[in-house]
């Protein structure tokens, strides 16, 4: 042994350093009295090896090979190493004998591969490199932290409002002035904001660890390089990113998240992940190994047992193989993990509908991983969120298996939204079902609707000021010839494409934000929120920006002052929300049929709702007990080109207030319940073009 190899050893191993035979269980690496315990599992491998690194080091210091007779339980292979600094740096070798099937198994013996439990992960942490995969390493994690009294709030779903963001790209633009931009510390530096704003929760883009530099094109316009910017290309399912700490070094990331967490919760509002359980960042036969691949391709893995070629229900390469027994449990454990050591508070399941699918790819009646979440005790009051379809046509809004337990990203809200709004004709029915909360879907699955997570923008898409700005998209900086994206966006330019400087254009485009946000908030479900909608953020008409970490994707906070009549309007309407439980009903309206909440429709007359191919007028009354008093909401959205005239039902002794007109300039566009204007004449209202309003009578002021 060289006197380096002496060295590097000293760095990480005690005079008391020893070998046993350890436990398998648990998984990955715990510290246990005596040492620490490395635990893994492999059905397929006949050789498996710990490296042992000094931090920063290139070369392992130590290769630990694991006897099949002493160090293996099953399928789990285990070894306790004593007196082990917790600086070390580890990962695996694996290989198999004999492999009758290459494809299928796909073993390096070269591969440096990361363990599956791993809490945190070196060798990522500067935002934009590409670090060769063998210097991607696992680190030990002190669990250890000051929490206080802190839990998760377990605010109910139908008092929520999401707004769904990007760690990196929310503050990182110098116009945040974030001391820590682009990490949860600067996200932390934003809470005041969003606590004003009037959220509940943050839904965070995914936040693991992934590879962001993992492809090698260029926006053709500028030369500039190309990232996987959104985060949906995962390698590790417990560990947060390293590159969205402002100190990664020696695991900080998972100290610097769980202070995030716990600054949230002392605002009063909840953290909800975007997690990625449906493919991960080595993708098809010709991408890096990670881990999954080397461990186990065939059971991580939805593969042809015949070719070994790999099953892409997620567009991105491989499918996760969830309900395999082995990849359930580490599902599970990996979300309870989450729960219980880093306090959040839900999950949005990024392409949910594979979650369902069979270890054959078969779309399964009652698939094992999602029955057993909806029924986890751990999960109990954690808050589950389907994107209920994936990659390949499979499409579950309303029928993702759902126990009375799983909400969804509602894409029929979207759509029948986009279009009333947009004014295509015949829409009116479709618009009052979303109003309600989607019964259509909901009523009947044993759901309320709050299991409706309403949306009409997402990071997915086009931003809500490019939803009024552009018929069509601008996706030429992607590097993929305006190829990629949507080509249906369900969209309108209100006259005029992209920048205009025509004020006509303008004001209606100001509107229909205003008429988009107006139904969003004021619809029965969930309602989220596209960071940076409320100040008319825009991506120039790229509506796949998933590969731009630059202006496009970032926040610019120069807006707010910008459009601060926007910023004031959306948030008047949150805060209405919030005062009014009329809009916030946990169970689907009675449509006069028994107490508590109570609809009624009309047309520009009362009475007389137009559910015609043509229409494009509707009114809504809702009413009903809230506390000892009763209130009265009356929605009137007009998607056509010409003003009418709407008949109101007439409230005896409690007067109509206006508290919005999208058709007016700001402040009128918005007033708060104690100074909205008394309509001076109670028995109509004249509602202008393409707008919407709202009237509410109370005998009290709404608090």
């Amino acid at each position: 042994m060289s006197r380096v190899e002496e060295r590097a050893l000293e760095k990480i191993l005690g005079p008391s350093f020893g070998l046993e035979r350890g436990a398998p269980l648990p998984l990955g690496a715990t510290r246990r009295p005596g040492g620490i315990n490395f635990s893994v599992v492999s059905t397929a491998a006949t050789s498996v090896s710990l490296l042992l690194y000094a931090p920063g080091d290139p070369h392992p210091a130590l290769e630990i090979p694991l006897d099949p007779r002493i160090n293996r339980t099953g399928d789990v292979w285990h070894v306790l190493v004593g007196d082990v600094h917790p600086s070390v740096e580890y990962a695996y070798r694996m290989d198999r004998a004999a492999n009758s099937q290459p494809e299928v198994h796909r073993f390096e013996r070269s591969a440096i591969l990361l363990d599956p439990y791993a809490r945190a992960i070196c060798g990522g942490a500067a935002w934009g490199d590409a670090p060769h995969t063998s210097q991607r390493r696992c680190l030990l994690v002190d669990n250890g932290f000051d929490w206080g009294d802190d839990q998760p709030l377990n605010i109910p779903l139908s008092d929520s409002v999401i707004y769904e963001l990007h760690v990196r790209g929310f503050t990182r633009d110098a116009s945040s002035c974030a001391v820590r931009p682009g990490t949860f510390s600067g996200l932390v530096e934003k809470i005041p904001y969003l606590k004003d704003l009037g959220v509940s929760a943050v839904e965070l883009m995914p936040i693991w660890e992934f590879e962001e530099a993992d492809t090698n094109r260029v926006n053709p316009l500028t030369g500039e390089r190309l990232l996987n910017y959104w985060g949906y290309q995962p390698i590790a399912f417990f560990a947060p990113n390293a590159a969205y700490a402002a100190d990664p070094a020696n695991g900080g990331a998972v100290h610097e998240f769980k202070q995030m967490v716990r600054a949230f919760h002392g605002a009063g509002i909840e953290v909800i992940l975007d997690v990625v359980y449906n493919h991960t960042a080595e993708g098809d036969e010709r991408g890096p190994t990670h881990s999954f691949r080397g461990i186990d391709n065939a059971v991580y893995y939805i593969v042809d047992r015949a070719t070994g070629e790999y099953r892409n229900y997620s567009g991105c390469g491989n499918t996760l193989n969830c309900n395999h027994p082995i990849v359930r449990t580490l599902i599970v454990d990996s979300l309870h993990y989450w729960v219980t050591e880093m306090h959040v508070d839900g999950f949005r399941f990024d392409l949910a509908s594979i979650l369902g699918r069979g270890t054959d790819g078969a779309v399964l009646a009652n698939p094992p991983l999602l029955e057993s979440l909806a029924h986890d005790p751990v999960l109990a009051h954690t808050k589950l969120i389907a994107e209920a379809w994936d990659a390949a046509g499979l499409y579950q809004v309303g029928t993702f298996p759902a126990w009375g337990r799983w909400a969804e990203w509602n894409g029929r809200f979207r759509d029948d939204v986009r279009r009333f709004v947009r004014g295509e004709p015949g829409r009116t029915y479709s618009l009052a079902t979303r109003l309600l909360g989607s019964p259509d879907l909901y009523q009947t699955s044993n759901r309320e609707p709050y299991h409706s997570i309403n949306f009409v923008t997402c990071h997915d898409g086009f931003t809500l000021e490019d939803l009024v700005s552009y018929d069509r998209k601008v996706n030429v900086a992607n590097g993929e010839a305006n190829a990629d994206g949507l080509n249906d966006n369900l969209s309108w330019n209100c006259g005029a494409e992209g920048p205009t400087g025509n004020p006509a254009v303008l004001k209606l485009r100001r509107q229909q934000v205003r008429n988009v946000m107006t139904l969003l908030l004021l619809s029965q479900g969930v309602p989220m929120l596209l960071a940076g909608d409320e100040m008319g953020r825009t991506q120039g008409g790229n509506n796949n920006a998933y590969c731009h970490d630059n202006l496009t994707s970032w926040i610019d906070w120069t807006l707010l002052e910008k459009n601060s009549g926007l910023h004031r309007f959306v948030r008047g309407l949150i805060h209405f929300r919030r005062e009014l439980p009329l809009l916030r009903r946990r169970r689907f309206a009675s449509d006069r049929r028994g107490g508590g909440l109570s609809v009624d429709w009309h047309g520009t007359s009362l009475g007389h709702p137009d559910w015609s191919p043509e229409a494009r007028r509707l009114a809504m009354h809702i009413f009903g007990p809230v506390g000892l008093t009763d209130a009265h909401l009356y929605v009137m959205a007009n998607a056509h080109w010409d003003s009418a005239t709407f008949e109101l039902p007439v409230m005896e002794d409690l007067p109509w207030r206006r508290i919005v007109d999208t058709s007016l300039e700001s402040p009128e566009d918005f007033c708060e319940p104690d100074s909205a204007p008394v309509l001076s004449y109670q028995r109509s209202y004249f509602v202008r073009a393409r707008s919407t309003v709202v009237l509410l009578a109370a005998p009290a002021v709404v608090r």
